[in-house]
């Protein structure tokens, strides 16, 4: 295993590391709505108030996320033999499905702010809008390495983002109203963060339902898997290979192996040590079940076949 390899090792977050920068987010969020709520009555800004809608949603998403990597890390049982690691996945999809409801909410806000522009105190507003922008970029720099390792975190920190453009939008339409007095640019504004904000939620959710619907890990092709099992002097065939993911940076793969002859020779055991070893170390698939096969063994795969 390369040097990389194990520096990247080290630089990952634990459980509990995870759990207790998404609490620290969660708190950072809860603060940011309330401060908007109150900038928003305040100032009289529509749009702090939008942000502070935009928030709740993320509020639950941080508590969905706190909520599926607490279950993940239950040990498994003879019921659910990968314990309850899936709920990871299933978050982030649910995250994706409210980045998408929070794009909607503000393009509907932005049409209502274009059609009836409202007197807005722009200092005020700013004031407010600059609390907001500094607490998502701290929530962001939380929430950052763990985004790199899980996509149930990755779903977090895709919405603090959404949070974050928000509040340069809510800045840069206060500056504006401040200076020009022309209230419209807020829902301008706001039309641009809806089409930063849906491409990603897109991809978020196009993420989730690949895992969900157990395709291949988009990192592993199993032409590559096939040609490295079959370099063992003793494997003639590698065939019926399933590979999926369970939860983020959990791949996992079975395939049936044929061996020549199933001479006294071939030791079983050692040969599933060297397939095993090279799939973890080139693959880094750490749990796979190999199925090994004489020549010209024949057995009815039915149609789940490679």
């Amino acid at each position: 295993m390369s040097s990389n390899h194990h520096h990247d090792d080290q630089a990952k977050l634990s459980s509990s590391q995870l759990r207790h920068r998404l609490v620290l987010s969660l708190i950072i969020a809860l603060v940011v709505t309330v401060v908007s709520i109150v900038g928003a009555i305040a100032s009289g800004a529509l749009a702090l108030l939008a942000d502070a809608g935009h928030m709740l949603t993320d509020v639950t998403g941080l508590l969905i996320s706190l909520f599926a990597i607490t279950l993940a890390a239950r040990p498994t049982t003879m019921h659910r033999t990968f314990g309850l690691m899936r709920l990871e996945i299933l978050a982030a999809a649910a995250n994706a499905m409210l980045l998408f409801i929070v794009a909607a909410f503000i393009g509907f806000e932005a049409w209502q702010r274009w059609s009836t522009p409202t007197a807005i105190d722009g200092p005020l507003m700013l004031g407010f809008a600059a609390v907001g922008l500094i607490a998502n970029l701290v929530g962001m720099k939380l929430l950052r390495a763990g985004a790199l390792q899980n996509l149930n975190l990755k779903g977090a920190y895709l919405e603090m983002f959404g949070d974050l453009l928000g509040s340069v939008a809510v800045v840069v339409a206060a500056i504006g109203i401040w200076i020009t007095g022309w209230e419209r640019i807020d829902p301008l504004v706001s039309v641009v963060v809806v089409l930063m904000i849906l491409p990603r939620a897109w991809l978020l959710l196009r993420e989730a339902l690949s895992i969900l619907l157990e395709t291949t890990p988009k990192s592993l092709n199993l032409d590559e898997v096939r040609e490295h099992l079959l370099q063992e002097p003793d494997v003639i065939d590698v065939h019926d290979m399933h590979a999926w993911t369970i939860t983020s940076g959990v791949e996992v793969m079975s395939a049936h192996v044929v061996v020549r002859d199933m001479q006294p020779s071939c030791d079983t055991g050692a040969l599933l040590n060297e397939l095993q070893s090279c799939l973890l170390g080139h693959f880094n698939i750490a749990h796979s079940t190999l199925q090994i096969e004489p020549e010209g063994f024949r057995h009815d795969s039915g149609t789940i076949h490679t």
